[in-house]
């Protein structure tokens, strides 16, 4: 584990802290403890949990609440959970905190439990390269990402001195990271899922943006602070320290597991690359082929 949570005392939770509805779901995702496996497939867009909740061998549960959509099933002998973050870390704050709560907080008495459940999560999101080298349509897994969210300033945490210090080496690497208006914090990726899946994939790091278009360097009729970072990121070799793409959820991924003692990796489908302005012709198609490698791999592991 790279991140850590400072200790705190396990005093019941305030029910402003710990909504439930009058039902005893969980607040924003309308779940029951048992609604959910402990393997969970995390999605941007929600018409696309059916899109992978079709390729299981039975499904569960289906439940719509706002823009979380969950479905349960089981793949061969695993029982996996698909459900849809919406846009942007801050969802994936009230996701990654209500799938934690769902397993570790007794609701009953407002408690964290006395035995801790580890969930596996599994984003399979769609990205933007940032090098020519990375072509549209291929697929990449994120060894770290380096957010610029901010979302994990927000907690009290104890840095791991290991990772603090590749994070010094991206930003001597990249001056102009130390130019922007946030403090750009790196979090890591479960090596075990790493192994799962870089076989098949490219590896890399990933920029975690906040938005989609300033904050990754796109002018309409607004201009972007960070123009410069993304031709020096496009120009130079690539190294272990390289920032190879750009998304908007697994910074927040990352940290929240690290910090509640879960398991996470990001998987990639590259639709864009950003120094040859091109984007694919066949996503939709390129999106389905990495849900079947995933699920090949899940089905494997049960």
């Amino acid at each position: 584990m790279y991140i850590t949570q400072a200790k705190h005392k396990n005093n019941k939770m305030a029910s402003a802290e710990l909504i439930l509805s009058p039902n005893g779901r969980i607040y924003h995702l309308d779940l029951l403890p048992d609604e959910i496996s402990t393997t969970i497939i995390l999605v941007g867009d929600p018409g696309r949990v059916s899109q992978v909740s079709k390729k299981f061998d039975k499904v569960f549960m289906q439940r719509i609440h706002r823009e979380f959509i969950t479905h349960t099933g089981i793949i061969g002998k695993t029982p996996v959970t698909v459900i849809s973050t919406g846009i942007g870390t801050d969802n994936i704050d009230i996701v990654i905190n209500e799938l934690d709560a769902l397993v570790n907080i007794d609701f009953a008495t407002g408690k964290p439990k006395d035995t801790h459940t580890t969930l596996t999560f599994i984003r399979i999101g769609t990205s933007g390269s940032l090098h020519e080298s990375i072509p549209i349509d291929s697929f990449l897994v994120n060894t770290h990402s380096l957010g610029l969210d901010n979302l994990l300033s927000f907690y009290d945490i104890e840095n791991n001195e290991a990772l603090e210090a590749f994070n010094m080496k991206i930003h001597d690497k990249y001056p102009a990271l130390g130019l922007l208006p946030v403090k750009p914090y790196l979090t890591a990726a479960d090596e075990s899922l790493i192994r799962l899946f870089k076989d098949d994939m490219q590896t890399g790091i990933t920029l975690t943006a906040p938005g989609f278009y300033g904050a990754q360097g796109r002018q309409l009729r607004l201009k972007s602070r960070i123009r410069n970072l993304l031709e020096t990121i496009a120009s130079e070799k690539r190294e272990e320290t390289s920032l190879t793409n750009f998304e908007m959820e697994t910074s927040g991924i990352y940290g929240l597991s690290a910090l509640l003692n879960h398991k996470a990796v990001s998987c990639n489908v590259i639709l864009a690359n950003r120094p040859l302005n091109i984007f694919s012709q066949k996503a939709n198609e390129s999106i389905e082929k990495l849900i079947d490698l995933v699920l090949a791999r899940l089905g494997k592991e049960g």
